[in-house]
């Protein structure tokens, strides 16, 4: 069976999640700077086996567009464009980041780990990973 990778898009840094092989449970992966991010994949998927893609979707309270979304729509098309052949689904995030950060609380990890913003994003894209393989 293949992977499947994750995505917590942000306008500076995304963070990614994998699964195992076996689709069964989602591991951190890296945070990259978001300009760097297509040519990672490129590279990553050119490694590994990966059978879809899921790209964190943020709402609001309402269900509505969050505000980043205008960001992420480009991406998706590029992200289509360079990888026709590999479905991409999409997984509400909401709170995804609330919940890293109380993760890393619950963990005992020492304020000066709790505000580095590229391992919460990585967690984020864990925590959107493990929701979508949940709804599955």
């Amino acid at each position: 069976m293949a992977r499947i990778i994750a995505l917590d898009f942000g306008k500076q840094r995304t963070g990614i999640a994998v699964t195992d092989e076996l689709q069964l449970i989602a591991s951190g992966l890296v945070t990259v700077n978001t300009k760097e991010l297509l040519k990672y994949l490129q590279d990553y998927i050119a490694k590994e086996n990966i059978a879809r893609i899921v790209v964190g979707e943020p709402k609001q309270w309402n269900n509505t567009p969050s505000e980043s979304e205008v960001l992420i729509q480009p991406f998706l098309k590029k992200l289509k464009e360079t990888f026709p052949s590999i479905p991409i689904d999409r997984q509400d995030e909401r709170f995804t980041s609330k919940v890293a950060f109380q993760t890393m609380v619950q963990a005992g990890l020492k304020k000066k780990q709790r505000r580095n913003k590229e391992l919460i994003d990585e967690i984020s894209a864990t925590l959107i990973l493990q929701s979508y393989l949940n709804r599955k």
